[in-house]
């Protein structure tokens, strides 16, 4: 599995690293990004959760 952070549509708003600390982090810039590839086995719900949390739909899990 997956996960993209679409960097031109994240608000920054942290709630992704919040619900999946092991896949998303943010970064210098305020900005969401994948800290994890592939998406570890034990973490791929909770990062299906982060994207569907996400406010501006920036985040992709496939």
């Amino acid at each position: 599995m997956k996960a993209v952070v679409d960097r031109d549509t994240c608000i920054g708003c942290g709630v992704c690293p919040s619900v999946c600390p092991a896949v998303f982090e943010m970064d210098d810039e305020g900005l969401s990004h994948v800290i994890a590839t592939p998406v570890p086995a034990e973490a791929e719900a909770e990062a299906k959760d982060a994207a569907d949390s996400c406010p501006v739909d920036a985040i992709t899990v496939e």
